[in-house]
């Protein structure tokens, strides 16, 4: 859109909110890392939109609000006021425009609360950057030693859930920054999927929905207020909002040394990926780049099952810069500070969807643990074929066979010919990135298109 069009959407938004006889004003920050941290401004129509970014944005203690001053960015959002569907450029009663010249955010006709979360993350994509700051959605934690692990995966991979451990300290869930002073959590807050939720599976997440948490799109007894979590009736995307305080073990301030670990999480619906793979340099920037998951039933509109999609730098929803600028610059720090990178596969074992099962959360939780201790560093390791990805040969506590793949299928043929399957939706992918040069010459750009699968 133009100028003019985001000043039309913004006079509108606005009005609107000058005709309310009340409007709720959050002034807040984002960015842990106080040299870099950003002024937000919120202003909306609704308590449940104030509450939601309270809770998700960082809260400045009562000094901080007083000498808070002029915003760095300021969000207008209108809620169930829509915009004219007659102004230039509008296709119905909904739009959402940032205008990063102007530094605002103008939302017209929608109550999802999460459009100013994902929003202001955009931004950040965008300002961090400017400062050599490589801005990520993964999740971050921290061992009792001080080691520190990045999750990148997108909705329903388990980047919460596995970031989420009471063994070692939360840095955040979802959004972060890395620059020369170590990692931070751009939030101050977890949204997390609530489907399914048990106590006995998920209990920090499960003990931090009390007072003050925004529950979204759950089903709940009118009389007795009890939550039943099981029920998909609105959609299997229930989520949430809590302030990461709310977690025990949380790390306040929310900032942490140089990653150790980088763990790529994929959802494979094709069930031909190891549940772990050790990755070199250049197999971590093409799984990166390629951002490979599947999209799991509830965390997009109309996906009632898996169906495999490619989101470069597990985030494209939100990257302002080519996706090559980024992947250069987490090449650059984990070479600075000697990170390595894992591929995950929290997906499915034995089988495509429909045919395999999901791999069990237990295992997956003892392959973390051993990424974390340092235990896969000294394992034994094989290479897949077509793939060529470093598997290892045992790990404590997961069940050997299923380390490679091939083991768990009976049919071996459809193994090998699903496997091929995948490979080609990775190459096709990845054609449209062959022709960027990735950091300062063309060396990194060969070594990672070698990286790929051979089919």
């Amino acid at each position: 859109m133009d100028e003019h069009t985001f000043l039309t959407n913004r006079e509108r938004a606005v009005d609107y909110l000058n005709s309310l006889d009340k409007v709720y004003v959050n002034d807040q920050f984002l960015n842990w890392d106080p040299e870099n941290r950003i002024k937000v401004r919120i202003i909306s129509a609704r308590a449940y939109h104030s509450l939601f970014m309270h809770n998700m944005c960082i809260r400045p203690t009562e000094e901080e609000l007083e000498s808070f001053g002029t915003p760095d960015f300021t969000i207008y959002n209108a809620g169930k006021f829509p915009c004219n569907r007659y102004t230039h450029y509008m296709t119905s009663s909904t739009s959402v425009d940032i205008n990063l010249g102007r530094r605002e955010m103008v939302i017209l006709g929608t109550q999802y609360a999460g459009e100013m979360k994902k929003g202001l993350f955009g931004v950040m994509h965008y300002l961090m950057p400017k400062r050599r700051i490589l801005s990520l959605h993964s999740g971050c934690n921290m061992g009792r030693d001080g080691d520190v692990a990045l999750f990148f995966g997108l909705s329903g991979t388990g980047k919460t859930t596995l970031s989420t451990d009471h063994n070692r300290l939360l840095i955040g869930d979802d959004e972060h920054c890395w620059s020369d002073n170590g990692v931070s959590n751009i939030e101050g807050g977890c949204y997390a999927k609530c489907i399914d939720l048990s106590r006995e599976k998920e209990p920090d997440i499960w003990n931090a929905i009390k007072f003050g948490t925004v529950l979204e799109n759950v089903v709940f007894d009118e009389h007795t207020r009890e939550v039943d979590y099981t029920d998909k009736s609105v959609t299997e995307n229930t989520r949430a909002a809590y302030p990461i305080e709310y977690i025990p073990n949380a790390k306040i301030p929310c900032v942490g040394p140089h990653p150790k670990n980088v763990i790529l999480l994929a959802c494979d619906a094709f069930g031909v990926l190891p549940p772990v793979s050790k990755l070199n340099l250049a197999q971590t920037m093409y799984h990166f780049i390629s951002g490979y998951t599947a999209l799991v039933a509830g965390t997009e509109d109309g996906i009632k099952e898996p169906q495999a999609t490619f989101s470069a730098c597990f985030g494209a929803a939100f990257i302002m810069l080519h996706p090559t600028k980024y992947a250069a610059m987490l090449a650059e720090k984990m070479q600075t500070y000697g990170a390595t990178g894992w591929l995950v596969n929290t997906g499915w074992s034995g089988g495509r969807y429909g045919v395999g099962k999901r791999i069990k959360l237990p295992y997956t939780r003892k392959i973390i643990d051993a990424i974390h201790s340092g235990e896969l560093l000294t394992a034994n390791y094989q290479k897949t074929e077509v793939f060529g990805l470093e598997i290892p040969t045992a790990i404590e506590g997961v069940p050997s066979e299923i380390l490679d793949p091939i083991n768990t299928w009976t049919d071996k043929a459809a193994y090998k010919e699903t496997l091929l399957k995948l490979a080609g939706l990775f190459g096709k992918n990845f054609e449209v990135f062959a022709s960027y040069k990735i950091g300062e010459d063309s060396t990194l750009t060969e070594e990672i298109l070698a990286a790929g699968p051979k089919v």
